[in-house]
């Protein structure tokens, strides 16, 4: 097989050292050169559904559709949900949350009840039009159904542009995104001063991470998995595939 670059071969041989199955899209933001591998390979999305979510939101506001400010309250018939976050333990029926709290604990903690929120106020149809919109082929809102690596860069470009056109608004969501609590995927083993927009997401068997790293040759990458033996080895190996990614656009593997 004739591969395109040499991250290619190097990005296939290192895929094929376990028995996960992958979904991989890399976008060159200088050159607009881009690696599909099984990008369009539908796999489970876990949280990392919560970035299109947010990013609707977005839109609403820079429209003018939406405030900040606007407050919803807790409903725990529809909104409680274990796993991540931290208003599955503080939130009381009837409590109040400014959108803006609950985007950014949707980002920085994966807050599920947020997320939950957010869909309840924002519409799920709304939101599935929307990720439509922007030229998804698998627009899902549950993480355990799926989405593919070349629909994540979609939204992750989506974001670049609501910072060209909004700079406050997209700044903020990237500052989110910039600040996880969970930061062991795509920054795993790069320079930790480096700047990584990101969102990672686990189920069981999956783990996932997407983002874009403003290296000084910037690129968007999107890493899904599903058959992991255990969370912290699919993260492992997300880790790998990103200092790969990283070492190529920073020359080190151009030279072989």
């Amino acid at each position: 097989m004739i591969y395109l670059c040499p991250l290619e071969a190097h990005i296939r041989d290192l895929l094929a050292a376990d028995g996960a199955t992958y979904g991989l899209y890399f976008l060159d933001l200088e050159s607009g050169h881009s690696i599909s591998i099984d990008g369009d390979l539908p796999l489970p999305q876990a949280s990392t559904v919560k970035v299109p979510i947010v990013l609707y939101l977005n839109h609403l506001v820079a429209r003018g559709k939406a405030k900040w400010d606007d407050r919803m309250a807790y409903q725990a018939a529809t909104d409680y949900r274990t796993g991540a976050g931290a208003l599955q333990y503080s939130a009381r029926e009837g409590d109040t949350y400014s959108l803006r709290v609950l985007s950014n604990l949707a980002i920085t903690i994966s807050d599920n009840v947020a997320k939950a929120m957010l869909v309840r106020h924002l519409g799920r149809e709304n939101i599935k039009a929307f990720m439509v919109g922007l030229g998804a082929t698998s627009p899902n809102l549950n993480g355990e159904e799926p989405t593919t690596a070349r629909d994540m860069a979609i939204y992750l470009q989506a974001v670049l542009r609501l910072a060209q056109k909004y700079p406050d608004l997209g700044g903020r969501m990237l500052d989110d995104l910039s600040h996880t609590i969970w930061h062991i995927g795509l920054p795993g083993e790069l320079p930790p001063q480096l700047q990584i927009a990101h969102k990672e997401g686990n189920i069981t068997g999956v783990a996932n991470d997407v983002g874009i790293v403003f290296s000084p040759h910037p690129y968007i990458l999107c890493i899904l998995s599903q058959g992991q033996p255990d969370a912290d080895q699919g993260f492992r190996k997300i880790a790998r595939l990103s200092r790969l990614v990283y070492e190529y656009q920073e020359g080190k593997l151009r030279r072989e």
